[in-house]
């Protein structure tokens, strides 16, 4: 069984945490999706899923209900409606590639994940964003052209440091996002990864 990705996706932001899961089931989502939420270095007000039987559920419910989070969920056979989540998959495919990867795997591939793979995702990866233009016919035409990290972009935000999840601090994530370069972390990341791929196809 091939471990699954649960992608958090943040609209304004592109804000992303990845978890693998070994199986999609509640069983597996509770507890990954509660650890999701909590790594956002933002509060979370709003949890917006597919129509998953793992994400529409009591448990799921609960969980949100105790966290203060509300719940939507995109209609069946509406991509759209969860339209930038899936254009972040691909991201998942480019790192993780296509093939089997066993089950027992997902506890190592999670470690990347949080020591490596979600600072180099917010803190040194650039995102494109689009400003929105009007004609004189009111069509409106969006641009791509501004590029940031998800954490730059975070700072655009007015009053951004009352967004800040409780114990969360600017100073804590300006000593992430300036640690090391952009080029120097990807390099880091990467020989961490290798490590985990050579016990993949050793398996």
């Amino acid at each position: 069984m091939t471990p699954c990705s649960v992608l958090c996706s943040v609209e304004v932001t592109q804000w992303e945490i990845v978890i693998c899961v070994e199986g999609i089931s509640e069983y597996f989502l509770i507890p990954t999706l509660e650890k999701a939420l909590t790594e956002f270095p933002f509060k979370i007000l709003n949890f917006h899923s597919d129509n998953g039987s793992e994400y529409i559920n009591y448990q799921v419910a609960n969980l949100l209900e105790r966290l203060i989070v509300k719940q939507t969920k995109s209609r069946s056979r509406h991509s759209n409606d969860n339209g930038l989540a899936e254009t972040k998959n691909k991201i998942i495919r480019k790192w993780n590639g296509y093939s089997y990867i066993p089950k027992k795997f997902a506890g190592a591939i999670n470690q990347w994940y949080e020591s490596h793979f979600h600072t180099y995702l917010n803190f040194h990866r650039q995102c494109a964003y689009p400003t929105t233009y009007t004609d004189n016919k009111g069509k409106q035409k969006k641009k791509y052209e501004t590029y940031l990290t998800p954490y730059e972009k975070f700072k655009t935000l007015e009053n951004w440091t009352q967004c800040l999840a409780p114990g969360r601090t600017q100073k804590e994530l300006d000593d992430i996002s300036l640690a090391l370069s952009d080029n120097e972390f990807a390099k880091q990341m990467n020989e961490a990864k290798q490590q985990i791929w050579k016990a993949i196809n050793h398996h």
